[in-house]
């Protein structure tokens, strides 16, 4: 092989290990962005995630407030109801009291 021969074969297999290292060096570039990226998306995706559970909680909150709300409505309607009942009954009773203790 001529010395010509050799020196560009020489300088060829240079190239290749300089074009060899530069892929890998685009690579790794390549894989740490992908890597940032990644870490990125999660903290986003982690971030919408409490806030929608935060939202969610309040939505909950205002839910059971109303239904706590109802709950004490509807009791107060039953107890007045209850009241009237016995009111109407107090003059009954209070004549069964009245009479039997008269007859005693």
């Amino acid at each position: 092989m001529s010395l010509e021969a050799i020196q560009k074969v020489t300088e060829a297999e240079q190239a290749a290990r300089e074009r060899r290292a530069e892929a890998a060096e685009e690579a790794k570039r390549i894989v740490a962005d992908a890597e940032r990226a990644g870490r990125q998306l999660v903290q986003d995706q982690r971030a919408k995630a409490e806030e929608a559970a935060k939202a969610m909680l309040a939505d909950a909150e205002v839910q059971a407030e109303k239904k706590a709300e109802q709950t004490l409505a509807d009791n107060a309607a039953q107890c007045e109801a209850l009241k009237q009942a016995a009111r109407k009954r107090l003059d009954k009773a209070a004549g069964l009291i009245v009479g039997r203790v008269g007859n005693s």
